[in-house]
């Protein structure tokens, strides 16, 4: 009866990771893919088993391999999450944007978050990256500051007569 329990708990969880919409990936030290949720199979076209126990860099050949591989170092060595704003870099995989009638944006900006998932031993072998589509959010800023700027120069405009 537990183990029905601990199997019907596995399929429920499993289903949540597959249908929520955010973007789920599990890697290993040397990058391989281990869990590829359905947000990465929509947005990406490739199915989890397209990418699966694959490099993430060669399914991936723009994401900078030094600086990945810098930025998770301190995930993997010290147990830390580390962050990628889409201030910094707008993008980790350059997904289409899927709005494009209402967006004016023709890639997915998006907000990262990597997570380390520990053994039972405390040591960190695979990675959790989390994929947050803020496009919109992306969108309604730039559209501000371009919106500051041009207030700007009718204030300098009124100024100068």
């Amino acid at each position: 009866m537990a183990e029905n329990l601990d199997m019907a708990e596995f399929h429920w969880m499993m289903d949540m990771v597959q249908n929520v919409d955010v973007g789920i990936v599990v890697l290993n030290q040397d990058f391989v893919v281990k869990v590829w949720n359905g947000f990465m199979e929509s947005h990406s076209g490739l199915l989890p088993s397209q990418v699966q126990n694959k490099s993430l860099f060669e399914l991936f050949p723009d994401i900078h391999r030094q600086w990945f591989r810098r930025k998770t170092r301190p995930v993997f060595e010290l147990g830390t999450r580390a962050f990628m704003t889409w201030e910094q870099r707008p993008f980790l995989f350059r997904f289409p944007n899927y709005r494009p009638i209402t967006g004016s944006e023709d890639f997915m900006y998006q907000n990262i978050t990597i997570s380390p998932l520990a053994m039972a031993t405390g040591e960190v072998n695979t990675i959790c990256m989390m994929i947050y589509d803020v496009t919109d959010v992306a969108e309604n800023k730039k559209w501000l500051e371009s919106e500051q700027v041009k207030l700007s120069a009718l204030e300098e405009n009124l100024r100068n007569r």
